[in-house]
């Protein structure tokens, strides 16, 4: 099953010297850790005295007659240097919160559980409209029309459904909705079919829509509450909205995020982790849209002014940035920073037109609207990690003044070369049954096929096409080719040798990435893989303690049949797009994990993302140098060990806490 002696311990031999100097370099990473003040009960904002400014090429006219082209010329330089200031921020932010051998990136000390944020966003005096459940266990005779195999959904999808009462309460139940109480001793939380960092649940969700029988009789929107599976009614809207602007049959999701859930327990890296859990959101929405034969796709040419005012959220407080980490009682932290907009309309739809510049005029005119209810309080006091929101207002996306043809990728099915892999569960089954694995067995072996098979539905363009765009079913909803590839550490897969792979999920890096890579790599394909799966392997060798320490020293990423970090074609993908798409590669990295989550329960193991590792150490195992590839999203599949100690309840009707 494994390469020759040679080989083994030579690349053995590099892994001990790798973890020796990384030990030695890895206080070059991080930062130290500076003190933060922990007395200040309010804060000001403060001039900023760290500003990095990138110097651009500059012009000059001697002729009074070019002043015109002078200015022209100055606008687009200082136009220029603002954007690049932005990508600097990002880059800022991106290596400040690397964790390293000798540092973790900034956080508390501890935990302070008395502040712990509530998990469920609630508006206060909002009109409460409950959803349908429905049955989570079937009975072993038939798949249900509303609940198909979850393997069938990669090959086609089957016909629209109209929107009713019925359909949105089942994309919402799951998708976003809680999935079970678990309880142990005096402690007692909810999970939701969405995974999240650390189950805090950052991520809100709005629904945007025309009229819905017994929902409202005029087009409205709606925050949605997972922990009643209700909608609160926020605002009605125009009744022209979805007539002039969008294809019939079809409605808006929005995606917001409350920095404050993720920054109370992991601090500055925070930003990372909520951007992970809003590519698991749009994962699971489009999953649970495609049951119901709907197609999803990012409506990327809002701004972000534009999708605040579509959700109602320029009503929070305005945030002053303070200068450096804070603690104190502010209740404007906890603000909901708008991420996305999902279109949902019926798949096989007709290409349709979409002009931005007069959708984001007539939505300007949303904050004239009557919208009801008051946010509620979730925490008494709050630490403040100033870069996360510095960060965020440098990479929020301006609106694209475009008109013209809605491209939606035709359907592409993915590939298949074990069918049989699966355990034949509904796709409600594997949705609402997935959960993060907490420890992983160390013993449980997956079949050579069932490795290719997982695989295989986590790439984007489809069978027998070169990949690169993203036409397959989740990825399609996202409005780029795809960033993100996988290096593998496979532990243990029956009938490939341990070791080291890559699986490239945009080919038109291929040769990119043999070249930033080590030299001593093999690239070969291992032996079995279909043709049209790009999965190489570098090195053989048994990689369980390096994959463990490279994740922040736990067990779970050695334990389990295989690990992975996500690499994401890094800094030229911001230079060349901008800013903006500093969080938009975090979603494609939360869209693969959610895949992931899925293949392995559908196969009847279980999964778990791993935001804690070194990212620098990684960059140097692989020998990339500087930032055009990084880690982003670490991964680990596997046998899960289950604490007979917690018990489930379920979903609903759940307790009366808010956990």
């Amino acid at each position: 099953m494994v390469g020759g002696t040679a080989t083994k311990s030579g690349f053995f031999l590099f892994q001990l010297l790798l973890l020796q100097n990384l030990l030695v370099m890895a206080s070059k990473f991080l930062p130290s850790r500076l003190p933060l003040p922990l007395n200040s009960p309010r804060f000001h904002r403060l001039p900023s005295t760290n500003k990095t400014m990138i110097p651009i090429a500059s012009f000059s006219s001697s002729s009074p007659s070019a002043s015109s082209v002078d200015n022209s010329v100055r606008k687009q330089e200082e136009e220029e240097e603002e954007l690049q200031e932005k990508v600097a921020q990002a880059l800022t932010y991106h290596h400040q919160t690397k964790h390293g051998f000798a540092n973790y990136a900034r956080g508390p000390r501890g935990l302070d559980w008395a502040n712990q944020p509530n998990p469920f966003r609630r508006y206060i005096s909002a009109s409460l409209l409950p959803l349908l459940h429905f049955p989570t266990d079937r009975p072993i005779v038939a798949v249900t029309d509303d609940a198909p195999l979850y393997s069938s959904l990669f090959h086609s999808l089957p016909p629209p459904k109209p929107i009713s009462h019925s359909t949105i309460s089942q994309l919402f139940f799951d998708s976003l909705a809680l999935s079970a109480w678990k309880t142990t001793g005096f402690s007692t939380w909810s999970l939701r079919a969405n995974p999240s960092s650390g189950n805090l649940h950052p991520t809100e969700a709005y629904l945007i829509a025309p009229p819905i029988q017994s929902i409202s009789d005029s087009p409205f929107v709606a925050h949605y509450a997972p922990k009643e599976h209700s909608l609160e009614l926020r605002a009605t809207i125009p009744s022209g909205f979805f007539p002039n602007f969008f294809p019939d049959n079809s409605f808006l999701i929005g995606i917001s995020s409350i920095f404050w859930r993720e920054a109370w327990k992991y601090g500055e890296r925070a930003f990372r982790y909520c951007n992970h859990d809003v590519g698991h959101a749009i994962g699971a929405i489009a999953m649970a849209a495609a049951t119901l034969g709907w197609d999803v796709k990012l409506l990327d040419g809002f701004g972000y002014k534009d999708l605040e005012k579509l959700m109602g959220l320029q009503f929070f407080p305005d945030f002053k940035i303070p200068s450096r980490p804070i603690k104190g009682k502010f209740l404007e932290i906890e603000f909901e920073h708008p991420d996305c907009l999902i279109l949902v309309f019926p798949n096989g739809n007709n290409p349709f037109d979409v002009n931005y510049k007069e959708l984001s005029s007539v939505v300007n005119e949303f904050t004239n609207l009557e919208w009801k209810g008051r946010s509620n309080s979730l925490s008494k006091e709050h630490i403040c990690w100033d870069i996360i929101y510095r960060t965020a207002e440098a990479v929020k996306k301006p609106l694209t003044i475009q008109k013209g043809e809605f491209l939606v990728d035709q359907f592409k099915s993915s590939g298949i070369c074990s069918e049989n892999s699966y355990k034949g569960f509904t796709i409600r089954e594997v949705v609402r049954k997935r959960r993060s694995a907490v420890d992983m067995d160390g013993v449980t072996v997956m079949d050579r096929q069932t490795f290719y098979q997982i695989l295989l539905h986590c790439l984007p363009s489809g069978k027998g096409e070169k990949h690169r765009r993203q036409s397959t079913l989740p990825f399609r909803a996202l409005s780029w080719d795809a960033e993100v590839h996988a290096a593998i550490f496979v532990h243990r897969v029956i009938g490939l040798p341990k070791g080291l792979y890559f699986l490239i999920r945009n080919e038109d890096h291929l040769e990119e990435l043999k070249m930033a890579t080590r030299s001593e790599f093999k690239w070969e394909k291992p032996e079995g893989c279909p043709d049209d799966l790009p999965l190489y392997e570098l090195a053989s060798s048994d990689c369980r303690e390096l994959a463990k320490r490279l994740s922040c020293h736990q067990d779970i990423a050695s334990d389990g049949c295989f690990s992975l970090g996500m690499v994401a074609h890094f800094e030229p993908t911001l230079s060349e797009k901008g800013a903006w798409m500093y969080p938009r590669l975090f979603w494609e990295t939360g869209v693969l994990g959610q895949v992931l989550y899925l293949e392995a329960h559908a196969v009847g193991i279980s999964a778990t993302g791993i935001g804690c590792f070194f990212d620098d150490p990684v960059h140097e195992l692989l020998g990339f140098r500087g930032s055009k590839f990084q880690s982003l999203y670490h991964f680990t599949v596997g046998g899960p060990v289950l604490d007979k100690r917690i018990m489930s309840l379920p979903a609903y009707p759940g307790p009366s806490i808010d956990a």
